[in-house]
């Protein structure tokens, strides 16, 4: 990522972070509703999921401008949604879900140029997911 990129990402990301309980209502309200062949993925109490949620991406966000000490952390992260039965297309889906809260949350200063940054960051960190989730054995759809 560009450092106008990670200053987009920041910048958007402090003005979530006040609301980050609704953001993550949105979020899940939104995945449930537009792939709900997810939800069985999720056993546990929703809010309780929605605060990890909201800290697992402040964290990518923080380490934004050194993401090599976040690596292990990424990669136990993915190798831990293989039992839960995360497919790879499932990311995907994650990342819909995740443009679309913060378009909400964000209104005009969801830009596209922000839309790209964060675009960015969420790929870059499902594909080390996804890599250490195929590595673990899982299959690939």
């Amino acid at each position: 990522m560009t450092p106008a990129q990670i200053a987009l990402v920041k910048d958007s990301w402090a003005k979530v972070v006040p609301i980050s309980e609704k953001a993550a209502e949105l979020f899940y309200g939104r995945l449930f509703e537009t792939y709900p062949e997810v939800q069985p993925y999720f056993k546990s109490d929703m809010t309780d999921q929605g605060r990890k949620l909201m800290a697992m991406i402040n964290t990518a966000v923080n380490g934004l401008e050194n993401l090599e000490p976040l690596l292990p952390a990424v990669q136990a992260m993915g190798k831990r949604h293989v039992d839960y039965g995360v497919k790879d297309e499932d990311y995907d889906k994650v990342a819909d879900c995740l443009l679309w809260t913060l378009e909400q949350g964000l209104g005009d200063a969801f830009t596209p140029d922000t839309k790209e940054a964060w675009t960015i960051m969420y790929t870059t960190v499902a594909d080390v997911m996804k890599a250490a989730a195929n590595e673990s054995g899982a299959v690939s759809a």
